[in-house]
């Protein structure tokens, strides 16, 4: 029988992908075959399964701290919100629709039985699943037609852990609310809570543990202190608290463009990793100066966004920085922006608007979205700065709609092997000052960024640096550091039991 347990949160951004992941690392440590599950994902950064299948990034990252392959069935609902109102439906890897949230809410029911379908065959594949819940599963205007929370888990028939976060405050409020709100039969499931991002002494928080495991009769089972583990994160609320603003000097400063739609951020996290980078995220002109490198990353509305930098004064910004001799890369969006001009009858219905005019391409949407991990190689010779990455393989993949086009004479950045043949990508300028690429994940591939990265260090005098971070050996030392903090801090051994005595009522 396979064993099943369930985080949900008392609000959305309180460890719930994190902790998902820490159980998979333990499960698969103590040699169960596990898989994560989250029947919805709302957000905007997605990965490419194997057979080119887009799934959220952190059932992606949940799936590698299990130690296996990512599986679009672990992820079967993910919606991409293009407009504050409005997100791009996938359905178990392919767009299905675009849809308002009342539209979606109405067809939630709809997908009930597809989702059960797929949880049934990843159950009968793997001796654990790992469910994560989202937002909170006391939003009781939405629980007649949920999906994800509860009413995931009476469709798993699994038993619930509650996680609060008290670095927010209101801890034992959130707890307590979150429970009072929940049907007696909700109530019922919810085994244990699990107390996140705690800084300080747990002593001091005894009395509050005893009070409101009186005031619900659900134990607490442990207590995490804030971690400063290095994982990616699900969604954009990750770079509204800041967490991706590395303090500290160190001898590269890369400025990323925090658009208001930014996609697959995750892009950037190798970087972030490298021992002489700073990786800074940027919504002001202002704080673009000092820069050695500007990033535009990737966008979910790339005319919308484009629009934005421009109101910003960071579109001038960008220009100012890049006629000053910093070098410019863009990612997928960023990569459109720094064309000549964009033709988007589809995503925005903008139509035809200006670019950057940084790189003497025009890009075109289409209806049908690429979606595809894919080898890849820079083009050999390159200009400049990027002379010593000429012909470097890469490993990456690519989520565009837009189909973008290099006018005569403007050079391809590199070359994408598919199928026994080699598809030019991006672009770069003469100089070698502005580069684009539709492939995400470019900076995974070790060597390429360490070369990159002294190419920096080189422009400013610096020699170059001989050691780099094998980011997935980095990766798999965040997934045990994560567990072994979990093992200690959190009774694992209750979790198991729950698991194993668990039963669901008789009907």
């Amino acid at each position: 029988m396979t064993l099943a347990v369930m985080l949900q949160g008392t609000a959305s951004d309180v460890g719930k992908s994190v902790l998902v992941a820490g159980l998979c690392r333990i499960f698969s440590q103590d040699g169960y075959k596990t898989a994560p599950f989250k029947a919805q994902n709302m957000a905007l950064n997605s990965g490419i399964t194997s057979e080119g299948l887009e799934m959220g990034r952190a059932q992606i990252f949940q799936a590698q701290a299990a130690g296996i392959e990512p599986d679009v069935r672990m992820n079967p609902v993910l919606l991409k919100p293009t407009s504050d109102r409005k997100a791009q439906v996938v359905l178990m890897g392919k767009v299905a629709t675009d849809m308002d949230a009342v539209s979606y809410h109405d067809y939630k029911p709809r997908l009930r039985e597809q989702i059960t379908g797929v949880y049934q065959s990843l159950a009968q594949e793997y001796e654990v699943i790992v469910l994560e819940g989202a937002g909170s599963p006391a939003e009781i205007n939405l629980r007649d037609r949920d999906i994800v929370n509860m009413g995931m888990a009476e469709m798993a028939g699994c038993p619930v852990i509650l996680v609060a976060d008290i670095d927010r405050g209101g801890v034992f409020a959130a707890i307590y609310g979150t429970l009072a709100l929940l049907q007696p039969h909700e109530r019922w499931r919810v085994k244990g809570v699990i107390i996140n991002k705690f800084r300080g002494d747990v002593a001091l928080l005894t009395p509050g543990l005893e009070q409101i495991e009186a005031l619900t009769g659900v134990p607490v089972i442990g207590v995490m202190p804030w971690l400063e583990v290095d994982l990616e994160e699900e969604d954009g609320v990750a770079l509204q608290r800041g967490k991706y603003q590395r303090s500290g000097e160190r001898a590269l400063d890369i400025a990323v463009v925090q658009l208001p739609h930014i996609a697959n951020f995750t892009d950037l996290n190798a970087l972030a990793a490298q021992p002489d980078v700073r990786v800074r995220y940027v919504r002001s002109p202002d704080a673009l100066p000092g820069a050695d490198l500007v990033i535009l990353p990737g966008s979910k509305n790339t005319l919308s966004d484009l629009n934005w930098l421009r109101e910003s004064g960071l579109a001038q910004g960008v220009l100012l920085s890049q006629s000053a001799g910093v070098p410019v890369i863009g990612i997928c969006g960023g990569y459109q922006m720094l064309g000549e001009t964009i033709i988007d009858e589809v995503e925005s219905g903008l139509g035809t608007q200006p670019g950057l005019g940084l790189l003497n391409t025009v890009t075109r949407f289409a209806r049908e979205k690429t979606t595809t991990q894919v080898d890849a190689s820079l083009q050999a010779p390159l200009p400049g700065w990027l002379a010593n990455c000429g012909g470097l393989a890469l490993r990456g993949y690519e989520i565009h709609m837009g189909e973008t086009t290099r006018a005569p004479g403007c050079r391809a950045a590199l070359w994408l092997h598919k199928g026994g043949t080699r598809v030019a990508d991006g672009a770069v300028s003469d100089d070698g000052l502005v580069f684009g690429t539709y492939l995400h994940g470019l900076f995974d591939s070790d060597t390429f960024t360490r070369t990159l990265l002294n190419g920096l260090r080189q422009r400013k005098g610096l020699p170059p640096l001989d050691v780099s971070v094998e980011y997935a050996q980095y990766k798999t030392q965040q997934f045990d550091l994560l567990a072994d903090a979990m093992r200690q801090h959190i009774d694992i051994d209750f979790i198991y039991r729950t698991m194993q005595q668990h039963q669901e009522p008789a009907c």
